[in-house]
C-alpha cells in the first residue's frame, strides 16, 4: 500500500493513527451537532486554523453558530450588533467588554469575527464573568447566583483524571502551592473554579442547539478545556448533548491516542508566529 501523503492529510486521528484528508474531515465534522475547536490564546496559527475550518464547515451546513469563550453572556447584544452589522470594529471591542474580560490583541481574532459578519453566522457568547467563577471556587456551586441558574446548572463532579491532568498542568507539586497532590481537598476550589468555565461553556451551546435545533455550534475554546475529553466535552455529555467532536491543532502538550478525536497537523513552521 502507498504511503499517504501528509501534505494532502494534513489530519490525524489519534485514536488509530489514521492521515486524513481536509475535505473528509470537514464532512465528518458537520455530521455532529457541536464541533469543539481547540486554541492556545496567543497563538495566530490556531486562530486561522479554525476560521479556515468555520469557512469549511459553513459550506456543508446551511445552519452554524460560532460559540466564543471570549465573550461573557452579557457581551452577546454586541456580539449580535456586530455580525448583523450594526456596528464597526471598534464599537464591538467597547460594547463587548474586550480588554476587561479577554484582553488578547484583538487582531489574532479579527479574521473569524470578519467571517462570522461576512457570512453572516450567529455568534454566541459562551462564558461568565470572573466573579462569578472566584465565587464558586470558593464557596461551592451553592453559591451560584439566582440570575446564572436560570441557564446554568452545576457541574458534573470532576473525575479522578481530570483533577490529575489539572493538577500536573498547572505545575503539579511545588513548594509554593498549598496542595500536595491532585486528590488534596486543598485543590478542590481551584477544580470548581475550572468547572465553572466547563460546565458555561456546554449549558450555552446547549442552549445555542435547543434555539436552533437544526444548527452545527462550533465552539472556540482554549484546549486546556477540552483535552482527553474532560471539561467542556464531559459536561456536555452529562447534559446529553452528542455527537460532538474535538479537534486541536497540532503542536501544545503531549498528540497522544486520547487528546482529541482529531487533530490538524501544520506544515512546518506554521506555528511559528505567536502573539504575546
Amino acid at each position: 500500500m502507498a504511503a499517504v501523503n501528509p501534505m494532502s492529510h494534513p489530519w490525524i486521528e489519534p485514536a488509530t493513527g489514521a492521515r486524513l484528508g481536509h475535505a473528509a474531515t470537514l464532512r465528518r465534522m458537520a455530521e455532529a451537532r457541536v464541533a469543539l475547536l481547540g486554541e492556545r490564546h496567543d497563538v495566530a496559527a490556531d486562530h486561522r486554523w479554525q476560521g479556515n475550518v468555520i469557512a469549511g464547515l459553513a459550506a456543508l451546513r446551511d445552519e452554524l453558530v460560532v460559540g466564543f469563550e471570549m465573550f461573557p453572556r452579557r457581551a452577546q447584544p454586541a456580539l449580535d450588533a456586530w455580525t448583523e452589522g450594526r456596528s464597526d470594529e471598534a464599537a464591538f471591542l467597547r460594547d463587548s467588554g474586550w480588554q476587561q474580560v479577554w484582553g488578547f490583541d484583538p487582531a489574532l481574532y479579527r479574521p473569524i469575527f470578519d467571517l462570522c459578519r461576512e457570512l453572516r453566522l450567529p455568534a454566541r457568547a459562551l462564558n461568565v464573568d470572573r466573579p462569578i467563577v472566584s465565587l464558586v471556587g470558593r464557596d461551592g456551586w451553592g453559591a451560584l447566583p439566582e440570575a446564572e441558574r436560570a441557564w446554568m446548572t452545576p457541574a458534573r463532579p470532576a473525575g479522578a483524571a481530570y483533577r490529575r491532568y489539572l493538577f500536573e498542568v498547572t505545575g503539579g507539586a511545588r513548594p509554593d502551592r498549598k496542595a500536595a497532590s491532585a486528590e488534596d481537598p486543598a485543590f478542590d476550589r481551584f477544580v470548581r473554579a475550572q468547572q465553572t468555565w466547563d460546565r458555561a461553556f456546554a449549558c450555552a451551546i446547549a442552549t445555542a442547539l435547543a434555539d436552533r435545533p437544526g444548527a452545527l455550534v462550533v465552539g472556540l475554546i482554549g484546549r486546556g478545556h477540552l483535552e482527553y475529553g474532560h471539561g467542556t466535552p464531559d459536561q456536555l455529555a452529562d447534559l446529553g448533548v452528542a455527537p460532538v467532536i474535538v479537534a486541536l491543532p497540532g503542536g501544545g502538550r503531549g498528540d497522544d491516542a486520547a487528546i482529541a478525536d482529531l487533530l490538524f497537523e501544520p506544515a512546518s513552521g506554521a506555528h511559528a508566529d505567536t502573539a504575546r
